[in-house]
């Protein structure tokens, strides 16, 4: 699946990882950067789905991104 410009692919999920495709300008909200340091933690920038992967649960981050969405 192509990711559209200004875009890119995360990967969320404790167990299974589930992708999703966000706005860039989501990097530059706090909320946003305290997940990618969770994600820093835990994975360094070796991420096993191939692109960013973030250890939260879907409900967490669906969540955040929503909230996120509305501040656009």
């Amino acid at each position: 699946m192509d990711v559209p410009k200004g875009h890119l692919a995360i990967y969320v999920g404790e167990g299974q990882k589930k992708r999703f495709i966000v706005p860039v300008s989501f990097l530059n909200h706090s909320s946003f950067q305290q997940l990618l340091g969770k994600a820093e933690e835990e994975f360094g920038f070796d991420h096993p789905m191939g692109g960013l992967t973030i250890p939260c649960s879907e409900d967490i981050f669906t969540d955040l991104t929503s909230r996120l969405q509305e501040l656009l």
